[in-house]
């Protein structure tokens, strides 16, 4: 006989009581309520691969190579996928990304309703958390990039697998601030909601603001999946819905009471061997299951009769990452494992030189094109989302302000001209960053000028391309130049090196007038122009400001590191203090490689080198090359 349907909570309740059920009711329904019934969006016929299809994979082949996050190599080699090893250890008895080493994997739970669009919050839930866990970096993905992209309507279905190919073959899943995920509008009739479809029209800078993936690996064997989840990352996957399954909260879910319903798809984020279940992520809000998660007995509602799809060698982009880093180095997405260092700096004659470090072993840095010709100092060097071009500015031997481009779609630097004032302070360096203001991101640049002072610069990226003179702040300043950041409020916050050796901020909040005020000052003996970044130390999740990290030069050669958490009133702390023969701090970023910092330093003798922080604190790197 078929199973009744279930119109209230209180049914449901007294049928999980009478059969016994693992499970039981989220708590913030009441008896009297109907049954929840949110948005599902599964249609299995589109491209979706049975388990038995997929079968197993070469997981060794697949992913046995080391990653840039250790904790994956320490998972790789436990399970014998790292050549050279057998399998020792292997997976444990249960995985749960939400929180694992100590450390948060997982973007906040999202909700998909009122459209049938779970299929899309799977494929970007899976984007977003292999970005966290390969590159160490917040990558917050828009469910509206691709379910619109795709030309789907509010009421129509599809699976994840379709989605991911749309992902690879239209050059990556882009953030929202790009195409935003959306919704009718209230008060649409029902059928009119159904048909509704939100009018694809992304920025034109989209290939500078997306996650890149290559495609996406079929896993149908349970155990495998297991391994995948334990040495990768999680999984989507997708399932028949019962109308029990719309009320799930605490316990191993499997199907109890209820007609069927539909089918539905979710990111799966951990197993638990001890109580037989995956647990998974769904995009029904945080008032569904605990906090946003539930858990699926293995083998209930087919869960497992479909293949899950899984990621790997992710390609973060520059937007993503513009926090991260400062002065002359960053990394792009470039290179075999999509996380090469780059670098500018001054190689004599007025020149700059281009360098980079391939983002996988032996970790060697290469000389490559030289530009220019009236570099007075050493330049600052960034990624955009133009097409994530390399953009450089550097102070000229006239005073005055030089950008130059390098042209990803056909590998050429290119001279984008002069520009700023005519006394601009020679041999310093200027903080450039791209923000947030306008669409695409305005150019933000601030420059010590001879007169003591700091002037920003700024400049709409659009036609007609003008810089635009933003106004002088602040006296006193020392020689170096200043470091720059754009806070997730929004603000402009900025360090520079004063005249007396102490390091002040300067901050700037557009929303509600556009003067300079100073902050607070701290430090001693500074003898170069400080790096500033926001790290991820702090950052619990994609909304969250990371901790500030600043390096900079002092009085006897060495580098102190300070931070400060960005809560209010924080205070500066100065955690470190190490190096030797140390001229200048031209750069600093937090990559791909276990949560670490990395600097790059001017030495005494003009060489340049690589000072890195993992666990174990500072370590001296490699000698790089003159300056």
């Amino acid at each position: 006989m078929p199973e009744e349907s279930v119109q209230t909570v209180g049914e449901l309740r007294a049928l999980l009581a009478a059969r016994g059920a693992r499970w039981s009711v989220s708590e913030h329904l009441a008896d009297g309520d109907p049954l929840p019934r949110p948005s599902l969006g599964l249609e299995p016929g589109l491209n979706l691969t049975p388990a038995a299809e997929a079968g197993t994979v070469d997981l060794r082949a697949l992913v046995g190579r080391e990653s840039g996050n250790p904790n994956l190599s320490r998972r790789r080699a436990a399970n014998g996928l790292l050549p050279g090893t057998a399998p020792g250890a292997g997976r444990p008895v249960a995985v749960d990304w939400r929180s694992r080493w100590g450390w948060p994997w997982l973007t906040k739970v999202k909700d998909q309703n009122p459209c049938e669009s779970c299929w899309a919050f799977g494929a970007a839930g899976l984007v977003e958390s292999m970005a966290r866990i390969e590159h160490d970096v917040w990558a917050a993905r828009s469910e509206g990039d691709v379910h619109d992209g795709l030309k789907a309507a509010c009421g129509q279905g599809g699976n994840p697998e379709t989605a991911l190919d749309w992902v690879r073959e239209n050059g990556g899943l882009a953030d929202p601030g790009c195409w935003p995920y959306g919704t009718p509008p209230p008060g649409l009739p029902a059928e009119r909601r159904e048909a509704w479809r939100a009018e694809y029209t992304p920025g034109w800078d989209r290939s500078g603001r997306t996650v890149r993936i290559t495609g996406h690996v079929r896993l149908g064997d349970v155990e495998q999946q297991k391994v995948w989840l334990d040495t990768v990352g999680p999984l989507t996957a997708c399932f028949d819905v019962y109308e029990d399954f719309f009320a799930l909260g605490a316990g191993v879910y499997h199907r109890t009471a209820g007609r069927l319903a539909g089918g539905h798809c979710v990111l799966v984020v951990g197993y638990d061997d001890a109580a037989g279940c995956w647990l998974f992520k769904n995009s029904w809000g945080t008032g569904h299951h605990v906090g946003g998660y539930g858990r699926i007995a293995y083998g209930e509602v087919n869960i497992d009769y479909w293949a899950k799809c899984g990621l790997h060698g992710t390609d973060v982009d520059p937007w993503s990452k513009r926090r991260l880093h400062s002065g002359s180095v960053y990394e792009s997405g470039n290179g075999r494992a999509h996380r090469n260092f780059e670098m500018a700096a001054t190689t004599g004659g007025g020149r700059l030189r281009h360098w980079w470090r391939e983002g996988d072993a032996p970790f060697a840095w290469t000389r490559a094109e030289t530009f220019a010709g009236d570099a007075s100092g050493q330049p600052a060097f960034t990624g955009t989302t133009y097409n994530r071009n390399m953009e450089t500015l550097h102070v000229t031997t006239g005073g005055r302000l030089r950008h130059w481009y390098y042209e990803q779609a056909v590998g050429v630097w290119r001279d984008g001209g002069a520009f700023g004032p005519g006394d601009a302070a020679v041999g310093s360096t200027p903080a450039f960053i791209q923000s947030d203001y306008g669409q695409p991101g305005n150019f933000e640049v601030v420059v010590r000028t001879a007169d003591g002072r700091l002037n920003h610069w700024w400049r709409i990226n659009g036609a007609p391309w003008t810089w635009n003179d933003g106004g002088r702040f602040g006296s006193g300043i020392a020689h170096y130049g200043p470091a720059l950041v754009q806070t997730r409020a929004r603000t402009l916050d900025l360090v520079a090196a004063r005249t007396d050796g102490r390091m002040q901020l300067w901050w700037r909040d557009d929303p509600n007038g556009f003067a300079w005020k100073p902050g607070e000052v701290f430090g001693s003996g500074a003898t170069s122009a400080p790096c500033l970044i926001e790290g991820q130390y702090g950052a619990a999740d994609e909304d969250m400001a990371g901790n500030y990290e600043l390096c900079v030069a002092v009085a006897g050669g060495r580098i102190e590191h300070w931070w400060r958490g960005n809560a209010a009133g924080a205070p500066w702390t100065r955690s470190a203090v190490f190096g030797h023969d140390v001229l200048a701090v031209t750069g600093m970023l937090q990559g791909s490689f276990g949560f670490n910092l990395e600097v790059v330093v001017l030495r005494t003798d003009r060489l340049l080198q690589h000072y890195w922080r993992d666990g174990g604190g500072w370590h001296e790197g490699t000698v790089i090359g003159p300056a």
